[in-house]
């Protein structure tokens, strides 16, 4: 069974830092990604990682956020950075069934774990 473990959600202030961690009882090699939920809006995208390392991110976070993960640990982290108020959300971390290229697709992604909260206050 797929388990995903997020960690180190808070709140701090507008331009602070946060870094997600997320403990999966799987291999990191498989494709992972953060996703956000704001209240009211959909979930969306933030970054990914594919099994080669490759990253991607959306358009909001690029320059602000850094995806990367312990292969030998499987964790994946998010360094979040400049943090703004529209950063509001809570994340969740997801991680495909297989190696491959990385997506912001929620589609791709069968296995989510339980999110953390980030609040960033101006």
């Amino acid at each position: 069974q797929v388990q995903l473990v997020e960690s180190g959600g808070g709140s701090v202030q507008d331009g602070g830092s946060l870094r997600l961690s997320c403990v999966t009882s799987t291999p990191t090699l498989r494709t992972m990604a953060w996703f956000r939920q704001a209240p009211g809006k959909d979930r969306e995208g933030v970054a990914a990682i594919g099994s080669d390392g490759t990253t991607i991110y959306s358009d909001s976070v690029k320059g602000r956020f850094n995806i990367s993960k312990d292969n030998a640990k499987n964790i994946l982290y998010l360094q979040m950075n400049s943090l703004k108020p529209e950063d509001t959300a809570m994340y969740y971390c997801a991680q495909a069934r297989l190696v491959g290229y990385p997506s912001l697709d929620t589609f791709a992604f069968p296995y989510w774990g339980q999110g953390t909260q980030v609040t960033v206050s101006s």
